[in-house]
């Protein structure tokens, strides 16, 4: 295939052991950057807060975060914008052995949460329990905040009844036969939200929107074509199986390719973002200012609307 040579340059950061890496090194060794005419940069970054501060200071272009923190953004007057990425959630998981049957029975168990008190996945399992028992999750249950592999290190020795987890270490679990009581967009749909909002997404600046919207929409576009690839090529995947720390492990790396497609985006339209809404009211609802800020509707221009797959 033809490639076109490089006429827009983009600097993304991205967390070194994030599954995002398994799209870009796609995206790099299929040559997709240069197809749609882009040199994109990419920057490794600690974590997401690092992501953050790198964005804000302008030494990086575009970084993966969550719409919450978008709009939070936007109401303190930082304009910055997404356009969505994944829409891949965790959820409850147990020991194959477990009595528990409902979200409800979570009474009186101990839980471990991946992500701390304001995780959204943690929120999004409070509203669903009250909204199952009329009763206050973190009144009725013992907590264990803690690092994603020590949630599955407790669930797996009977140190936890339940773990609430990020999907990449509840597919790890899966694997190592756990099982999932119920996903956390199961619960979302149960609590009313019509379909599963994407919860990350690629995010910039509104001033870089406007200043490399040409390499911005390349970006996408070599984005939304490595997604189509992942979603529908196997062969593609083995060339990522050491890259997603399953390269001796045939039952863990179809997990996590499986729940990795499950997540995918396959369209993005900014006028069809209510369930976005409905999300970022429910986690206002019962996860207060401390993760939505003071403001608990969704910001005008969370979602990027000079894009659309």
């Amino acid at each position: 295939m033809a490639q076109s040579v490089p006429s827009q340059t983009l600097t993304i950061g991205v967390q070194e052991s994030g599954t995002v890496q398994w799209e870009i090194q796609t995206i790099k060794a299929l040559g997709l950057d240069a197809k749609h005419g882009l040199d994109l940069q990419v920057r490794p970054l600690a974590d997401s807060r690092a992501g953050q501060i790198a964005l804000q200071a302008g030494a990086v272009d575009v970084i993966l975060s969550d719409f919450t923190w978008v709009s939070v953004q936007r109401h303190q007057g930082n304009m910055v914008t997404m356009v969505p990425h994944s829409l891949a959630v965790g959820g409850v998981m147990l020991a194959p052995e477990s009595d528990i049957a409902s979200v409800a029975d979570l009474k009186g168990k101990t839980i471990g949460v991946a992500g701390g008190p304001v995780d959204k996945s943690w929120i999004i399992l409070q509203a669903y329990y009250n909204k199952l028992t009329g009763s206050v999750l973190t009144d009725d249950a013992t907590l264990n905040y803690g690092a994603p592999p020590l949630v599955n290190e407790l669930l797996s020795s009977d140190r936890i009844q339940a773990g609430l987890n990020f999907w990449h270490w509840n597919a790890r679990a899966k694997a190592a036969g756990l099982h999932e009581l119920i996903s956390v967009a199961d619960m979302l749909r149960a609590l009313g939200v019509s379909e599963q909002p994407p919860l990350l997404g690629w995010t910039f600046t509104d001033a870089t929107a406007s200043s490399k919207t040409k390499a911005l929409t390349a970006f996408l576009d070599a984005s939304f074509e490595a997604k189509s690839i992942l979603l529908t090529d196997d062969a593609t995947w083995d060339d990522l199986r050491e890259l997603m720390g399953a390269a001796d492990d045939a039952a863990l790396f179809t997990q996590l390719r499986d729940d990795y497609r499950a997540g995918i985006v396959t369209r993005y339209d900014a006028d069809h973002i209510d369930a976005a809404a409905q999300a970022f009211a429910l986690m206002a609802k019962f996860g207060g200012s401390a993760l939505v800020g003071d403001n608990p509707a969704l910001a005008a221009g969370t979602f990027w609307r000079g894009y659309s797959k």
